[in-house]
């Protein structure tokens, strides 16, 4: 394999944020405090995405399954969510920076619901884009990708042979944004957890031993150069990549 850094642009990293409970139990702290610290680093992350050319950030916020969590525990992110979104607004608009949410927003509240639609509306037309997928799983979104597809059968806009994975991902979250070129998991847990499934089909991986409170742009900067240094194949063998990549080519 060639030493050389790839050239593949970084357009899109996803993070799973990982270990704020760890982090705060080994300083005796209550869970949510974990969470508090950890909406530090999303600054931090968003700083040096900046720093390094990345368009996209998406964070891992609140899975679909974190709703079995202590009703507490729920209340309190939930809280802590709604906060963010009012304290954030403007520093995210003046620095550019636009917000998306992503997931399913049935189980919100009304006020939380309204609280993401103006802060979307209010961030619009940002040149980075800061996505918070909450209340979100990989499988939740494949599926509604089909479900719009198949009512679109049934009123009669296309026919089921149509339906192929270009016209599917369409309707997957994030259909108008570059695809996940890197996703970084904090606390060394290494699984992906229902996370961007379908846009992380070629996504690079990078599995951090920092529990995220602790996840700096230091941290961040050292995902990068580990990305560099991979070869991204997209399916081609590595004889192939090296082909395209030599002087000339």
């Amino acid at each position: 394999m060639s030493s050389a850094l790839n050239q593949c642009p970084l357009r899109h990293v996803a993070i799973i944020m990982d270990g704020n409970n760890r982090w705060a139990k080994q300083r005796g702290l209550g869970g949510l405090a974990g969470h508090q610290a950890g909406v530090e680093r999303v600054r931090d992350a968003l700083e040096a995405c900046k720093e390094h050319g990345v368009e996209v950030l998406t964070l891992f916020a609140f899975s679909s399954e974190n709703w079995r969590r202590p009703a507490v525990e729920v209340q309190g992110l939930m809280s802590l969510f709604a906060s963010y979104l009012k304290k954030e607004v403007k520093t995210l608009k003046e620095k550019g920076v636009a917000l998306r949410v992503i997931g399913c927003r049935e189980r919100f509240s009304g006020r939380l619901r309204k609280l993401i639609e103006d802060a979307e509306q209010q961030t619009r037309g940002g040149t980075q884009t800061l996505v918070l997928a909450v209340d979100y799983g990989g499988h939740w979104d494949i599926a509604q990708a089909a479900q719009k597809l198949a009512a679109r059968v049934e009123r009669g806009e296309l026919s089921s042979d149509q339906i192929d994975q270009d016209l599917l991902a369409t309707e997957i979250s994030l259909a108008d944004l570059p695809p996940v070129d890197l996703c970084i998991r904090t606390a060394f847990e290494q699984r992906i957890s229902n996370f961007l499934l379908w846009q992380m089909a070629y996504a690079e991986f990078h599995f951090s031993k920092l529990m995220w409170p602790d996840f700096d742009a230091a941290a961040f900067g050292d995902a990068v150069r580990d990305y560099r240094h991979r070869q991204r194949r997209f399916g081609m063998t590595a004889e192939q990549i090296e082909a395209e990549e030599a002087p000339g080519a």
